[in-house]
């Protein structure tokens, strides 16, 4: 398994209602797509205030690349995203769990 660490910084003003929207149909969509959906979190403490962070777990590169396509692909979650506040910056990760990691 490999997991796919996505960090999303908003705009004050934006993260709330991005919050909203992703919980009321992104989050179906893209649990529908991309399927293991390992945590959502908000920061509250830091110098990243403001930030959403993701973690989703793949079988192999092959698979979130497979995936991640066909989220783009999705008419649905096209429509979706066309609707959202877009992040100021966005940071993604790979993160290959230790053959000792509860996850794998």
């Amino acid at each position: 398994m490999i997991v796919e660490e996505r960090n999303y910084s908003f705009a004050p003003a934006d993260i709330g209602p991005f919050l909203a929207i992703y919980e009321k149909e992104g989050v179906h969509i893209a649990k529908r797509v991309l399927g293991n959906l390992l945590g959502y979190f908000r920061t509250e403490i830091g110098p990243d205030l403001n930030e959403i962070v993701h973690l989703w777990g793949f079988e192999d590169l092959n698979d979130r690349a497979v995936r991640r396509q066909a989220l783009w692909a999705d008419p649905e979650w096209r429509a979706f995203a066309a609707r959202c506040p877009s992040p100021v910056r966005q940071r993604n990760r790979l993160l290959m769990p230790t053959a000792w990691s509860p996850i794998r």
